[in-house]
């Protein structure tokens, strides 16, 4: 009987041991804010790679998870000029030195629960990498805004994924942590994009399937450059558009075809 309990206050203490070397370590910090989940899958990866600690930002009165709706009390809400409440954090930011900040995209920029919170809390001195979630783009121009917000923090810009693709987001995630030298591991680089080149007929079939699906026109593609690794095509689209208003638009959209897969685009860049 008392090897038993010996036995059961070692693992005790171990499991405890554990927890307080995390909390030692406790540097990092996966905080996110997350309307229909989704951002809340990239967050908790980020976690379960890093073994970071993660808290989540709340509003507090909650977006629903009808997408019409919440862009309707959105545009409404600026409009007003409204500042959306959220609930008291419940994490002491003073304990980290990096943070993963992570939140959907509405408008191009930061869900407002999200921009509640960085007008409200400070994050100088500290590295901040931004993630994000959405419905074509959007994360440089967040990223943008974060840094506006708190120019004494050093803001990185980290890893986005549209919301289509969020099944696909686990290889990728680990490929970004990797890369910027948040958890150890090896992956092989991926080649630069080859020469930018005028479009042809085949790439325009390309770019037609990727983005045909989308809600919302996404311009004509003119001119594009290419790579290719591991059986995998990469297209980098040079598109123009046009604004309700008439006013003319660029962006840069990305295209992936991976092998034995229909083409789809990954991120727009405006």
């Amino acid at each position: 009987m008392k090897i038993k309990l010996f036995t059961l206050a070692a693992l005790m203490l171990t499991f405890f041991s554990s927890c307080s070397t995390q909390s030692q370590k406790g540097k990092i910090l996966v905080l996110y804010y997350s309307q229909t989940g989704t951002t809340q899958k990239v967050a908790e990866e980020i976690c379960r790679q890093t073994g970071a600690d993660i808290a989540r930002i709340e509003a507090l009165e909650p977006y629903g998870e009808d997408y019409q709706a919440t862009i309707e009390r959105w545009r409404k809400e600026k409009e007003e000029g409204v500042k959306v409440e959220i609930e008291p954090l419940t994490v002491n930011l003073e304990e980290y030195e990096t943070i993963f900040l992570g939140f959907p995209i509405w408008g191009g920029t930061v869900a407002s629960p999200m921009a509640t919170f960085l007008s409200d809390y400070s994050l100088a001195g500290k590295k901040v990498v931004t993630f994000a979630t959405f419905g074509s783009g959007g994360i440089k121009s967040a990223t943008e805004d974060v840094r506006k917000v708190q120019p004494e923090a050093q803001i990185v810009e980290g890893y986005g994924v549209r919301n289509a693709r969020i099944e696909k987001s686990v290889p990728e995630i680990e490929r970004f942590l990797i890369e910027g030298g948040y958890v150890n591991g090896s992956v092989k680089p991926l080649p630069a994009y080859g020469e930018t080149r005028e479009v042809t007929e085949e790439d325009c079939l390309i770019f037609e399937k990727a983005c045909s699906n989308y809600q919302f026109p996404l311009g004509t593609p003119v001119r594009v450059s290419q790579r290719v690794y591991e059986g995998t095509e990469e297209y980098r689209f040079e598109v123009k558009g046009q604004r309700p208003d008439g006013q003319e638009t660029e962006s840069t959209i990305y295209i992936v075809v991976a092998p034995g897969t229909e083409p789809e685009f990954t991120q727009v860049v405006r």
